[in-house]
């Protein structure tokens, strides 16, 4: 099985949440690329890694989740997801430090209005386009604490029957992906 991993904001590929799914999967091939912070770019790089790698499965966290969710035709996972990303991240105006490190050597990375304004008029279009098909394919794991980001009502009401909840906070960790979110992962591959 081929899983693409794509990380939150402030993160990358490296992001401990990518090796907890190489070693819980150890049969499968986890692809998680560092996404640029630019959002035509960053669709872009996403939109082609789907296109050539085919995965059979997207795991997606926080602003990942975001991206997990446009990225129609493939089943995927959306864990503690960022529906409106343009809102958080103009409360966040500036330069922010990489919490894991990046291939390229960056340790930090800019968020300006104009950023901002992209991510905004991707939003407008983010939902269009959901069949049943589509719907049956996504999958949202919400934590019962999350500190940082709260969609889960509003993806409730458009993933009808399609969110979990498992108790913890935005940042799962290993032992809470193994007894909660693995699980979850498994049926849905099934389905």
């Amino acid at each position: 099985m081929k899983i693409l991993f794509i990380h939150g904001l402030a993160s990358s590929g490296a992001y401990r949440m990518a090796s907890t799914l190489r070693i819980l999967f150890k049969e499968s091939e986890v692809i998680a690329p560092d996404v640029p912070i630019e959002p035509d770019e960053a669709l872009a790089l996403l939109q082609g890694i789907c296109r050539d790698e085919q995965p059979d499965l997207i795991v997606g966290h926080s602003l990942g989740g975001y991206w997990a969710q446009k990225l129609r035709g493939f089943r995927k996972i959306l864990i503690n997801p960022e529906l409106h990303v343009s809102r958080f991240l103009r409360q966040r105006i500036g330069t922010m430090e990489y919490l894991s490190p990046r291939r390229d050597g960056a340790l930090s990375f800019e968020i300006t209005e104009e950023i901002c304004d992209g991510y905004e008029a991707l939003e407008q279009t983010e939902f269009d386009g959901l069949t049943p098909e589509e719907i049956a394919l996504t999958t949202g794991v919400f934590a019962d604490r999350d500190e940082l980001v709260d969609c889960r009502e509003e993806f409730e009401g458009i993933y009808p029957g399609r969110a979990h909840i498992f108790p913890g906070g935005h940042f799962p960790n290993f032992n809470q992906i193994k007894q909660h979110i693995f699980p979850i992962i498994g049926q849905t591959i099934k389905e």
